[in-house]
């Protein structure tokens, strides 16, 4: 609901624009009042939805649709144009309103008159960008009326690069009007993308290469690439095309220049990532074009280029993303990432980073490195060894050097596979220890009872007369003694705990690393009461270490143990079931600490597999 001080300002904007419509209709001869006026207008509707419904509504945008047609007072059109523009751009109803041929056809009419000045067309520019903004109709008219044919001739005619000082592009009229027509070019083919507008846009790329080999001034490169890379985006036949006149081969050459003065120039930097973007774009959905990118070591400059600390987080997932377009299918590509330690760098974003974006990048590299390792193992086996002149020397010599970098990269596999491992070790230790903990603390309850009375009294047996010493315990903060129970209890008991044993070793058929019982021992000062085992059996704490470290054949020793002393095991049991609580804790920790590994778990499934 309104406020009276809303509802106050409402009637005041619509009382001005009454007042301003009025003051434009009766100021026909006086061109600076009709400025004045229109300037106003804009002022008010500008960013202002509301505003500008409430001015086409009383017919405001009509009659200045139709003054700018009809005013012969050059500073009255370009002011006119510039209000229909911002009231397009600031309503869509306006847009949908206006968005017709016959506006784009008055359009073209300013535009290829000689009398029109550099800002009367500039103006007229501005209303073709926002008719064809996020407007599929917009582009069709553009198309179907040739006006997208007269903003190409103004892209090649309007700069001529050699010719204009870029220093003062903000107050050059002819390089504000080809920047617009950059815009606009961008916005016929993008957003939504259209593919006829993409292929006859494509047709002044030679004319973008010259500028972009005679000039890397951002004023001139940062326009030329934005229109390039939404030209070629999605589109296999104008990617073709631009690979086909050298466009590729000119964008690595201006990175190159670019990389080199980026060491100097924070500028010069930003400016890569852009050229980088543009590269991308021209190899995405069509990776085999990269091998273009191989002769300029385009993937070294864009691992320059990421490990500079500058860069966003967008920044880094643009390049990184590039980098794996050129290394999915190109061999050569892919060797040199490799040999710039381009592996471990991705696996150290995928581990650090907590950007979406960026994981998603560098999760794509590592799945062609994974790729990458397999083939290039595949050739240390087919590589021939026979050598008849110099030259097959050189190079038999150079695939030399490379197995060197194939070797390391089996050796990061390897790596990824142990890293992989240990976390699995630590999950499936942590589920099993937990179960057992809940296990042992149901039969320990089950095979004594607490005798506060006597604890020390020995315990005697059915079938035979064995002393067991007093078993002490802080589960649930009760001292737990052994007493006397029926030989069948007894005996099902031990069967019930045998045959979990031995469920649970069979699972874990790999033994715990030396990293993790180092890292997840029981901390100083716990106390499990171990010294009143018997005097045959090993106390709970040191039957608990050889468990982790030899769970099979501690599980085996344990069940024999079992069958000549129930009462012995019970008490190892409860006391390994202690210690088994205060370390899930840091087990819990370091499933934490490998928070980046699980993004790893899908790469190398065949590494995984071996023992």
């Amino acid at each position: 609901m309104n406020t009276p001080k809303v509802q106050k300002n409402q009637c005041d904007m619509k009382t001005d624009l009454n007042l301003l419509l009025e003051c434009l209709k009766y100021q026909m001869d006086c061109p600076l009042s009709q400025k004045e006026a229109l300037i106003t207008i804009y002022s008010i509707c500008q960013q202002n939805s509301e505003a500008s419904q409430y001015f086409q509504e009383i017919g405001g945008l009509m009659f200045i649709n139709d003054l700018a047609k009809s005013s012969v007072h050059c500073i009255v059109k370009e002011a006119a144009l510039f209000t229909l523009g911002i009231i397009i751009e600031s309503n869509v109803y306006c847009q949908q309103t206006l968005c017709t041929s016959a506006l784009f056809e008055d359009l073209i009419l300013i535009l290829i008159k000689k009398d029109s000045g550099v800002n009367l067309k500039r103006m007229s520019v501005y209303v073709i960008l926002v008719l064809v903004s996020n407007n599929k109709n917009g582009q069709t008219y553009v198309r179907d009326t040739g006006c997208i044919s007269l903003l190409l001739q103004l892209f090649r005619t309007t700069l001529f690069t050699s010719e204009k000082n870029l220093s003062d592009e903000n107050t050059d009229p002819c390089y504000q009007l080809w920047s617009s027509v950059c815009s606009t070019l961008c916005a016929c083919v993008n957003n939504p993308q259209n593919e006829d507008n993409q292929n006859i846009c494509c047709s002044v790329f030679p004319f973008a290469k010259e500028w972009l080999e005679s000039c890397t001034e951002p004023e001139i490169v940062r326009p030329i690439c934005s229109f390039l890379g939404l030209t070629v985006a999605n589109n296999s036949y104008v990617q073709k095309y631009f690979v086909s006149i050298g466009g590729l081969d000119t964008l690595a050459k201006v990175l190159l220049e670019l990389m080199h003065d980026s060491c100097l120039s924070h500028s010069s930097m930003k400016l890569a990532v852009v050229v980088t973007k543009t590269l991308d774009a021209c190899i995405t959905n069509n990776s085999a074009m990269g091998v273009v990118l191989a002769k300029y070591h385009t993937v070294s400059e864009l691992l320059k280029l990421l490990s500079n600390e500058t860069l966003s987080t967008g920044e880094k997932a643009s390049v990184i993303l590039a980098i794996g377009h050129c290394t999915e299918v190109c061999e050569e590509n892919q060797c040199e990432l490799l040999q710039n330690n381009g592996l471990p760098l991705m696996i150290q974003v995928l581990t650090e980073s907590q950007d979406e974006e960026l994981i998603r990048a560098a999760t794509f590299v590592l799945q062609n490195c994974k790729q990458m390792t397999e083939q290039l193992s595949l050739k240390l086996y087919d590589n021939s060894l026979n050598v008849n002149n110099a030259e097959e020397l050189d190079v038999e010599v150079r695939k030399r050097c490379l197995q060197d970098y194939w070797k390391k990269a089996k050796e990061i596999l390897h790596r990824i596979n142990s890293i992989e491992k240990e976390h699995d070790e630590e999950r499936v230790q942590e589920e099993i220890l937990v179960d057992k903990s809940s296990a042992a603390n149901s039969e320990a309850l089950k095979c004594h009872e607490v005798n506060p009375a006597d604890p020390k009294k020995p315990t005697e047996r059915t079938h035979k007369d064995v002393c067991c010493p007093q078993l002490t315990s802080k589960l649930n903060n009760q001292a737990l003694a052994p007493s006397v129970t029926s030989a069948t209890q007894r005996n099902e008991t031990v069967n019930t705990v045998d045959a979990a044993f031995t469920r649970q070793t069979e699972q874990r058929n790999f033994p715990c690393s030396v990293t993790e019982l180092q890292t997840d021992s029981e901390p100083p000062g716990h106390n499990t009461n171990g010294k009143a085992a018997c005097g045959k059996s090993q106390s709970g704490l040191e039957a608990g270490e050889q468990f982790f470290k030899q769970p099979a054949e501690t599980v085996r020793n344990i069940k024999q143990t079992c069958t000549s002393d129930q009462h012995s095991f019970c008490s190892e049991k409860t006391e390994r079931a202690e210690s088994t609580s205060a370390t899930s804790s840091s087990y819990k920790m370091a499933g934490l600490r490998c928070l980046g590994k699980y993004y790893l778990k899908s790469f190398f499934p065949e590494y995984i597999k071996k023992p």
